[in-house]
């Protein structure tokens, strides 16, 4: 039996829409493994897309503070893409709109969040509810930072793919 809610309409395996804010347009997905969902993670993941500039925000600084450990998701990202030697190093200058004289940091700031995945099936404290993906200069790079947050909206998991 399908589920039916107030934002997504019949829920079936499927939903996706283009929502616009701060100069970006993200594609925010509801993939489901199971028409009958339970309202309240609905309301949740449409509570997230309400909020999806706060949520944005809290994964940005997650990601900022990862820059501390040189082996993190988010140091591997920054090096692959900020390096001066590579292909694509002019476009990727081009995409960082921010001057603070810390590179790191305006090139965190300066990526264009693509793609929000939301799976309202896993609802509880810890599980992969949303999956924000990353990109600077996304038209001109494949590399993406990813990061999994719960529905209490805490990052899980964070990682790297180029």
């Amino acid at each position: 039996m399908a589920t039916e809610h107030d934002y997504f309409g019949v829920v079936g395996d499927y939903w996706s829409e283009m929502i616009e804010y701060a100069d970006q347009r993200v594609e925010v997905v509801l993939e489901t493994e199971d028409d009958d969902v339970p309202i309240p993670a609905l309301d949740a993941a449409a509570a997230l897309v309400s909020e999806l500039e706060f949520a944005d925000d809290e994964v940005r600084n997650a990601f900022v503070g990862q820059l501390d450990s040189g082996s993190s998701p988010a140091v591997k990202f920054l090096t692959v893409l900020l390096d001066p030697e590579s292909e694509v190093a002019e476009e990727v200058e081009e995409a960082i709109g921010r001057d603070s004289g810390d590179r790191q940091i305006d090139a965190l700031r300066s990526m264009t969040l693509v793609r929000v995945d939301l799976r309202p099936e896993l609802f509880g404290d810890g599980e992969a509810f949303a999956e924000f993906e990353y990109a600077l200069a996304p038209d001109e790079t494949d590399e993406r930072l990813i990061a999994t947050i719960d529905v209490g909206r805490d990052v899980v998991d964070a990682r790297f793919e180029g």
